[in-house]
């Protein structure tokens, strides 16, 4: 037969054990608390030292649990800090590259400046009128004429027979203008003959181009080849057009009694090109005349 469920103490020795120990304990704190008690009533210095051993005893259980709650809170705040770190990172991220677009703007823009200073520095020291400034947009390529197109501005009164150079030196002069576009014939095509000057002693000679990229230099008193490899030529001035003291080439080659050149400024590599004033506007009737005949020579050719 089954124990019933609810039975007295009495019929278990451990519960029996288990109450007395209960009382047992219960009636010693009580004691031990009035004991204790009394001692801090009749001797309260006596008690401190109890109080503080006490304190001692427990102090190692203190730290234990103090760290373990430090460690929690760290742990706590760490694990805070990481997960905001992912949000922190993409923001800096985005900030930094931000940043660094516009660093590269900022450069570009003090190169551009740069150049342009260039440009109105040139302009300043020879006391040349620029009408404005362009880029070039392309130039051809199969053709027999060395023919560019600039991109400028319509606003500017622009006119065939106008020079055209960089901060290096002599490209061309405008043929025909546009709204926002202008042909410039550079200076190594056939139909481009330019008064130079050798830098040097003042030599003049005529810069002819050759269509494949060089110039032919031929000195005005025929005769004995005057020139070396490494002399600079400037325009002149003679002849109105092109403002005098321009770089314009640099003899590579004697051939005959006359002198292979490169140009100083290449079209392919300049970003900026400026569009000056004629230099003798007297001219213009002349150089009309000398359009006229290019062009009819480019229609017939092709």
């Amino acid at each position: 037969m089954a124990p019933p469920k609810n039975r007295r103490p009495g019929f278990s020795r451990k519960a029996q054990y288990s109450i007395f120990a209960t009382y047992v304990l219960a009636i010693a704190g009580a004691i031990i608390g009035a004991l204790l008690l009394l001692i801090s009533i009749l001797d309260p210095k006596g008690f401190s030292a109890l109080r503080m051993a006490g304190a001692e005893a427990t102090a190692p259980i203190g730290r234990f649990f103090n760290s373990v709650r430090r460690t929690a809170v760290n742990s706590s705040e760490n694990m805070s800090h990481y997960w905001d770190a992912a949000s922190k990172n993409k923001a800096l991220d985005s900030k930094v590259n931000q940043l660094e677009r516009e660093v590269i703007a900022l450069k570009a823009s003090k190169l551009e400046n740069e150049r342009l200073k260039s440009l109105m520095k040139i302009s300043t020291e020879n006391d040349i009128k620029i009408v404005t400034v362009g880029r070039f947009l392309s130039t051809s390529a199969s053709s027999g004429r060395k023919i560019a197109v600039l991109s400028v501005d319509s606003t500017n009164n622009l006119k065939a027979g106008q020079p055209v150079r960089s901060k290096d030196g002599l490209i061309g002069r405008i043929t025909e203008t546009g709204l926002t576009t202008a042909r410039v014939l550079l200076l190594t095509d056939t139909g481009n003959v330019v008064p130079v000057t050798r830098l040097s002693d003042g030599l003049p000679a005529f810069a002819t181009g050759q269509a494949d990229g060089s110039l032919t230099i031929r000195p005005l008193n025929l005769g004995e080849n005057p020139f070396s490899n490494g002399d600079i030529l400037i325009t002149s001035g003679n002849g109105g057009l092109y403002p005098p003291n321009i770089p314009v080439a640099t003899i590579v080659d004697k051939i005959n009694d006359s002198g292979k050149a490169m140009p100083i400024a290449d079209p392919a590599t300049t970003d900026y090109s400026m569009v000056l004033e004629i230099y003798e506007p007297e001219a213009r009737e002349l150089l009309q005349e000398i359009v006229e005949e290019a062009d009819t020579e480019e229609e017939g050719a092709l």
